[in-house]
């Protein structure tokens, strides 16, 4: 073979596992290269691949990602190329690499049909079920490559290990019961409901956000209902060529009648079935496959015992002709397990692993609010590989440890809990603050009326239920600026450990038209995901403006805010928590009970508050002997805590100003008596007091 050199850049995510080789026109020709020939790739490695036309021209060969793996090359990187001229395969030993289903050698004979394959390859082989399966060149006769033929004798083996048990799902109790009651029983009993007279469930969907469990409670249905499972991963059915993807579907329904009873699952199935009010006019395949998926679901009578479950975290983007009855008439949804799920799921992921007498799994349970099943999972890793990093570091070395002495310790977990995060608050400012009651000074009766008003009925859920005490679900900080209401908010969520969801009206009110009512309830959506939540709106004058008619954005916005309120219940763990200097320009309508239910005033802080406040920002600086802030009290009447805060930062840069300056820079810099009192000229308030005195009567009359 005579080798050329060419640069190397990866095809695109389609090619990926395909053993493709894209090449320009120019150089195909030059190479004497026919599109479908095989040709040999040789980078630190060697693997071969199928030439095929690129749609545009350059120097560079676009290689499936699979295969610059293979090679050892980077998508930027230089490899060198040539026609191979390669035997025809007697016999192929695919192992399935990770797959999670069951295929047969005639499952993937029709796609392998003139591939070259070459040993160690990995492969994505489509099935003809309406997916990919990723698998590993083992064995190849004559080798170390050869092209597949329709007389190559394919096996199959690496099957997967045994599908998942009820036994084995923690935290999903109450789906299971109704899956087995719409799947399980009529796949199974299918008389009963002939005695019945009504025809049994035919479509199910599963909502609920990523990891949460859907496709492990599908493929644990087919598992005890000994039906055929078909997978479809909608996104890989969806093809540009025109009819490809209805076909892909027909042939799986097809192969299910075939093998009934069966269960068909197709994951992600917004992908393939979007609203058809919402496509522009080039998204014809998108209707297409929802017209065939519908025309389908409406046939499914005629095929046997076939149940098809869908799943998706999407459930509104999803047509909604694929709601009604007879099709995907039933859901279940999947919510974010609480404390006592959480705690099955750790025990389910940390059964097999040695714990230490310390570890206190309902602790972990309580810490780790809005994880789903797929993040207890990876926390579980997590701790486990820091039990084993912990334990290689106390031997010596990997060689040195026993597999005896490997235990997982309380602090092992904590790790696994820092290293991970939610998956589905990864696209929101979400986050669980650090800030504590002890870094705010002053403000002791607004900390307490904000821990009765919002911890307390999150916490002793009992106690208000049976005093048939409602809990809010919404409260009021108002404050003139400066006065520390989002610090507050921030301290409230960091002391009482709830996680904190904070909203810039700027951030709803940037959305296009009809954009920011669908904003808000994607907000309040997360903030139940993320539960026990505070959703913090701050300027909420700025988004909650009284109604007028002039501003049609602005009064669409507050319908939106006044629907999710209505539509919080104790049980979601969420409290909508709002900061305003103008609460007299919210609209009356959300302030009424049962919407925000307290509105607590942040005054300027008094002399006692000032001296907290002035401590804790003093404190964790040098502060020259002598200098007395109980001075600095008197002097700064009328101030807010970001007054004081201010005049901290001026008088430490006043200081580093006045140290650097000096001669003796080996000292260490330190604020003295000076540097504050140029701080304190050089600082004016920031609220008038007859603003303050507005603020405070308003607030009152609102009580």
């Amino acid at each position: 073979m005579s080798f050329h050199e060419v640069t190397l850049r990866a095809a695109p995510e389609a090619d990926a596992g395909r053993a493709v080789i894209r090449l320009p026109s120019d150089m195909m020709a030059a190479l004497a290269i026919s599109p479908g020939d095989a040709v040999a790739v040789r980078g630190k490695a060697l693997t071969h691949c199928r030439a095929v036309r690129a749609a545009s021209g350059g120097d560079a060969v676009e290689l499936d990602p699979a295969a610059l793996e293979r090679i050892g090359a980077s998508d930027t990187g230089r490899a060198e190329i040539a026609v191979a001229a390669l035997p025809t395969a007697n016999s192929v030993l695919l192992t399935l690499d990770g797959a999670e289903i069951r295929v047969r050698p005639a499952d993937l004979s029709e796609s392998l049909f003139d591939l070259p394959l070459t040993l160690g390859d990995r492969l994505m082989v489509p099935s003809g079920m309406g997916q990919s399966v990723p698998v590993v060149v083992t064995e190849i006769t004559p080798g170390p490559a050869a092209i597949f033929s329709a007389k190559t004798i394919l096996s199959v083996g690496g099957q997967p290990a045994p599908a998942p048990v009820f036994e084995g799902i923690g935290g999903l109790e109450e789906q299971i019961a109704r899956v087995q009651e719409m799947v399980a029983t009529p796949l199974a009993r299918p008389e009963l409901f002939e005695r019945l007279g009504v025809p049994p469930p035919r479509g199910i969907l599963f909502t609920g956000p990523p990891g949460s469990g859907k496709t492990l409670l599908a493929r644990a249905v087919a598992a005890r209902t000994s039906a055929a499972f078909f997978h479809i991963n909608a996104p890989e059915i969806v093809s540009k060529h025109y009819g490809d993807s209805e076909a892909a579907l027909r042939q799986v329904f097809d192969a299910a009648a075939r093998k009934s009873p069966a269960i068909i699952f197709i994951d992600e199935i917004d992908a393939v079935a979007p609203r058809r009010d919402a496509l522009s006019g080039e998204k014809q395949v998108e209707r297409r496959v929802v017209a065939q998926l519908l025309t389908l679901l409406d046939g499914l009578s005629d095929r046997g015992r076939i149940v098809v479950m869908a799943a998706t975290n999407l459930p509104d983007s999803i047509d909604p002709a694929l709601r009604r009855p007879g099709r995907l008439e039933r859901e279940v949804v999947f919510r974010p397990p609480n404390r006592a799920e959480r705690r099955d799921i750790l025990s389910v992921h940390l059964g097999q692993a040695p714990l230490d007498a310390g570890v206190d799994l309902d602790a972990i349970a309580e810490a780790s609010h809005g994880y789903v099943g797929a993040d207890l999972a990876a926390l579980a890793r997590e701790a486990a590989l820091a039990a084993l990093a912990r334990s290689v570091r106390a031997a010596g070395g990997e060689d040195m440890v026993s597999a005896d002495d490997l235990v997982v310790s309380a602090a092992d977990l904590e790790t696994g809990l820092a290293l991970t995060r939610p998956a589905i608050l990864r696209d929101t400012v979400v986050d669980s603050p650090t800030v504590r009651w002890s870094d705010i000074g002053g403000l002791d009766d607004v900390k307490a009326a904000l821990e009765e008003a919002v911890v307390w009925p999150i916490r002793h859920k009992d106690s208000f239920r049976s005093l048939r005490v409602p809990a809010a679900r919404g409260v009021i900080l108002a404050g003139p600026p400066g006065s520390g209401k989002t610090l507050l908010a921030r301290g409230l969520a960091g002391e009482s450990g709830l996680n904190f969801v904070g909203v810039r009206p700027t951030r709803i009110l940037s959305q296009f038209l009809g954009e920011a009512e669908r904003a808000v309830a994607e907000l309040f959506a997360k903030a139940r995901q993320a539960a026990p939540a505070i959703l913090f709106f701050d300027e909420f004058d700025a988004l909650a403006r009284r109604r007028t008619g002039q501003d049609a954005v602005l009064d669409r916005i507050v319908g939106q805010l006044l629907v999710e309120m209505d539509g919080l219940s104790p049980n979601d763990d969420v409290v909508v928590l709002a900061a305003t200097n103008r609460p007299n320009a919210i609209d009356p309508a959300l302030l009424r009970p049962g919407r925000i239910d307290h509105v607590l005033t942040v005054p300027l802080p008094d002399a006692a508050a000032r001296r907290a406040i002035l401590d804790v920002h003093f404190q964790s600086r040098s502060v020259e002997e002598g200098v007395d802030l109980s001075a600095l009290v008197g002097a700064t009447d009328g101030f807010s805590g970001a007054d004081l805060a201010s005049l901290a930062q001026s008088a430490a840069r006043q200081a580093l100003r006045r140290h650097l300056s000096g001669s003796d820079l080996a000292a260490a810099p330190a604020i003295g008596a000076a540097d504050i009192d140029a701080a304190l000229v050089a600082l004016r308030r920031r609220a008038s007091d007859v603003a303050v005195d507005h603020l405070r009567q308003v607030t009152e009359a609102m009580r």
